[in-house]
């Protein structure tokens, strides 16, 4: 029988303390290898995945399924179909009654066909254009299109009409100073200051608004003087933009009245709309 000496009775007893204390501590570590010992047979990324879940101190960046519906941050597929409640209403008898529903969107395509599907924006076809008793002081512009006018054609075309009245309120197609374009390249252009500010000047007076009826639209003109200038520059830009945006059948100088179109029309929901210049 072995017996220890007091002294080397409390070292054995610190001894003891130490490594119980260092097995208690590596006991989860131990237990975390047995459980992977158990699943060697698991894929490398979810064994991975598994201790990176089971450590404390890391961070679980598995988000619930709605994070993205939270109040403060709303799902952005979200649509709202409080401005249009024709189209919400056949969303709603989708399933109730899918026939209905299908019934109701051919019969809102039908109605507003002309600006829901359009086969192309702009026209091979040149633009046919007629004057008719045409007055610079006082006379309309008429157009007559292949389809009614989207948006975005009626923003260009008033942009057009916009940029055309301010080059010409500010003289700047007089055809009485066409210095440049009366002379010769061939060597380098001479400008004469003196014959540019003689001449009589050439203002644009006025234009009113750009009214359109379903695919027939005019507007209103008061140029002053009598400029042709002021029409070719016109015309080649609305040419321009027949082939390239929206077509034009016509384009028709003067007259009081046009084709199909109704003085007394003033109705959206008939087709006719007023843009401003």
């Amino acid at each position: 029988m072995l017996i220890l000496s007091p002294p080397l009775q409390s070292q054995s007893f610190a001894l003891w303390c130490q490594i119980s204390r260092h097995s208690n501590s590596l006991l989860p570590f131990l237990e975390q290898k047995k459980k992977q010992s158990k699943t060697n047979n698991t894929p490398l990324f979810l064994r991975n995945h598994a201790h990176t879940k089971s450590t404390k101190n890391d961070i679980d960046f598995d988000f619930p399924n709605d994070f993205s519906s939270s109040p403060h941050n709303p799902r952005r597929d979200e649509k709202d179909y409080d401005k249009d409640p024709e189209f919400a209403d056949i969303l709603g008898s989708c399933l109730d009654d899918p026939l209905k529903a299908r019934s109701k969107m051919e019969e809102r395509l039908r109605r507003k066909k002309n600006k829901i599907l359009q086969a192309k924006t702009g026209s091979a076809k040149p633009v046919k254009v007629n004057f008719n008793k045409f007055e610079f002081s006082n006379s309309y512009i008429w157009f007559e299109f292949y389809n009614a006018p989207l948006e975005n054609d009626v923003s260009i075309i008033c942009d057009t009409f916009r940029s055309w009245h301010i080059v010409g309120r500010l003289g700047g197609c007089n055809s009485m100073n066409m210095q440049l374009s009366q002379s010769t390249f061939e060597k380098r252009p001479n400008y004469d200051a003196i014959q540019g500010a003689n001449v009589t000047p050439s203002t644009f007076y006025n234009i009113g608004d750009f009214e359109i009826q379903d695919n027939l639209a005019r507007v209103w003109v008061d140029i002053g003087t009598t400029e042709p200038l002021l029409l070719d520059t016109l015309i080649n830009a609305l040419t321009q933009i027949s082939s390239d945006y929206v077509g034009i059948k016509q384009l028709v100088f003067g007259g009081s009245e046009f084709e199909n179109w109704k003085e007394n029309l003033t109705s959206e929901y008939a087709g006719y709309s007023v843009h401003k210049i």
